[in-house]
């Protein structure tokens, strides 16, 4: 694994019964970048996110994060994995029953001994990284609206201020003004941070604004991973029909660099 690789996949095979979705996959997440993974539905873009976290087992193959392979068998090591890793998911998954504060205290309280005071300050401090006024800090869920609970998730996501930032299609549900709201937001924290960042994303709007580099699943293995310009220049009917649509060639004429 090269010392600026994140995360180093080899030899990765997805099985569930007789259907195989990744197949001799591999794929290197480098330090720094905002690597985002695309495909077409069943490709297993969100699978593979889930076992790059160790949330699910791959039928054969290693994933090497932070230098350690994820599935040996070693006593806490998935632990200390999350501790250095943050998720986003699609619909925010904002524990209904807890306040704002409390979802955001959530893995402070499950994976430290902090005092509540410090908690506190840190749950205020993850709340101002993303543009949200205390005063909803005791605010329900249900009383959220979409870029609310977005931002929220994304203030949990960092409460342990994690090295490594999973996002599954962060700007799903949202309207374009409070997409790109967002996806200002995650450029900023990116550059302030210094997060490596995995995002699974089909919206070509923020996949451009945001990626430094693309990873192009297809035929159960990433078919080419390189820059946006790189990867639209493969050629694969996939590709084709993905990013040189009207919509994908909008999105590329008003690009602008990442800034990675």
């Amino acid at each position: 694994m090269e010392p600026d690789n994140i995360i180093d996949i080899q030899g990765l095979r997805t099985q569930f019964g007789r259907t195989v979705v990744h197949d001799n996959l591999a794929l290197q997440v480098r330090r720094g970048e905002i690597l985002s993974i695309v495909g077409g539905s069943g490709t297993g873009k969100t699978v593979l996110m889930r076992q790059m976290l160790g949330l699910e087992l791959p039928k054969r193959g290693q994933i090497n994060v932070f230098h350690e392979n994820i599935h040996a068998p070693k006593a806490g090591h998935l632990n200390y994995l999350r501790k250095r890793s943050g998720m986003l998911f699609q619909h925010g998954a904002l524990y209904s029953a807890l306040s704002v504060f409390d979802n955001v205290a959530q893995p402070l309280r499950e994976f430290t001994t902090l005092p509540e005071e410090l908690i506190t300050d840190i749950v205020y401090l993850k709340l101002q990284m993303v543009d949200i006024a205390f005063e909803h800090a005791r605010k329900m869920p249900s009383d959220l609206s979409g870029g609310m609970v977005k931002r929220i998730a994304l203030a949990r996501a960092l409460a342990l201020d994690p090295q490594l930032l999973f996002l599954d299609e962060p700007t799903a549900g949202l309207d374009p003004d409070r997409s790109d709201s967002f996806v200002q937001l995650i450029l900023s924290l990116h550059r302030q941070l210094g997060l490596t960042v995995v995002m699974v994303t089909h919206d070509l709007d923020s996949l451009f604004a945001l990626s430094s580099r693309i990873a192009v699943l297809a035929e159960k293995r990433v078919i080419v991973v390189g820059t946006p310009q790189e990867v639209v220049a493969f050629p694969h009917p996939f590709i084709d029909s993905f990013f040189l649509g009207g919509r994908g060639v909008r999105a590329m004429e008003v690009m602008a660099p990442a800034g990675q």
